[in-house]
């Protein structure tokens, strides 16, 4: 017997996360994991992140077509079109009720199989401004789940982002002392998260050194910087990682494996205008101060952090005035006042992710489908 759901999209974590979300969720409903099989890229984070999770999965060799003239793209067309006759020959032997796509090129393979094959397509578009894998997917998606109202996409019902369980359980007031704990967190210290995404941020790391500089001395400080596997090497830790260090204590990580411990210890979040991260913070109330990137595609990072700021549920320093982001952190780490403000704004924003909605949408397409 076949999959009952194929959950497709990859390579970073702002697509992995989310598709491991909608998976779970499924499996809330009564799908067993063995059911679900997840559809990503070899060069992704997937490849590392789904072997921890119950989930069976296929990695496809296809890679991204870049906005600007470079060499991989000559690799783009073939690659796509031997990924996707793989997924038609995948898909005619397992014969899966649905193929759920949460976006990205390394969706589009399984995207393209079910098109030929007629199975129903659900698309999950949690960013603002939906991405452009997420708008040729629609077309011809029996249904597209959104995070947001007014949405561009066609069929689309507004159910609410898929977010992953441990990050729905995150308790930060029940939570907070064990998290920190576990984090190795001193017990008085001021603790800011800085989370650049799962490849980090030259731009936010750079501003993080600033900040510290200036900061060498703060014994009530902690900083816990996800600097990116690819810069880790690049970075100076800034005094000691020990929580009963004199001065700063700086934490330094090339990728973070623990975020529900993360949302749960942090007083304040320093992070990028992903979507995952955007939902992330509204669900578990974590104040936060967001960078959005400049180069997104659309501009839709900052769209997605509006999402937040238009009800003061977040703070939104835009890169090119990031040199005062180290004001921004003192001044919300000096009014607890203001912090409890974002952190009730966020929760509010975030009961929407948590209806069960998006789930029950998939179901209804596949067993419509097999019904027909």
């Amino acid at each position: 017997m076949g999959p009952f759901a194929v959950v497709t999209g990859g390579g970073t974590a702002g697509h992995v996360l989310p598709a491991l979300a909608v998976a779970e969720a499924l499996v809330d409903r009564g799908r067993r994991a063995d059911e679900i099989l997840y559809a990503g890229c070899k060069r992704g984070i997937e490849v590392r992140l789904l072997p921890s999770t119950p989930f069976p999965a296929v990695f496809y060799d296809v890679v991204g077509f870049q906005r600007s003239l470079t060499r991989r793209n000559i690799a783009f067309i073939p690659k796509m079109i031997t990924a996707t006759r793989q997924a038609i020959k995948k898909f005619r032997q397992d014969r899966p009720a649905v193929v759920v796509s949460v976006g990205g090129y390394a969706s589009m393979p399984s995207v393209f199989a079910a098109r030929r094959l007629k199975i129903p397509v659900v698309v999950v578009s949690y960013d603002r401004t939906p991405g452009r894998a997420s708008q040729l997917s629609a077309k011809h998606a029996v249904a597209c789940a959104v995070a947001f109202e007014n949405s561009l996409l066609p069929r689309a019902e507004v159910t609410g982002a898929p977010v992953r369980q441990a990050i729905l359980d995150v308790d930060r007031a029940a939570g907070r002392a064990a998290a920190r704990e576990r984090l190795g967190v001193g017990p008085n210290r001021f603790l800011v998260a800085v989370m650049g995404g799962s490849q980090g941020s030259g731009v936010l790391n750079g501003a993080v050194a600033k900040y510290l500089a200036d900061r060498a001395d703060d014994s009530e400080l902690s900083v816990r910087q996800v600097a990116g596997e690819r810069f880790i090497d690049t970075i100076d830790q800034v005094g000691s990682g020990d929580a009963h260090a004199t001065g700063v204590q700086h934490r330094l990580i090339g990728y973070e494996d623990d975020m529900p411990s993360v949302y749960e210890a942090a007083d304040l979040l320093i992070g990028r205008g992903g979507a995952s991260t955007v939902h992330e913070v509204a669900v578990t109330g974590t104040p936060a101060i967001l960078v959005p990137w400049s180069n997104a595609a659309d501009d839709h990072q900052t769209d997605n952090v509006g999402w937040l700021t238009d009800v003061e549920a977040a703070v939104l320093v835009p890169e090119s005035n990031l040199g005062r982001l180290g004001d921004e952190i003192e001044r919300l780490r000096s009014d607890g006042g203001a912090r409890k403000q974002l952190s009730d704004a966020a929760l509010a924003r975030g009961d929407v992710h948590r209806s069960g909605a998006l789930a029950a949408l998939i179901e209804r397409v596949a067993l419509t489908s097999a019904a027909s």
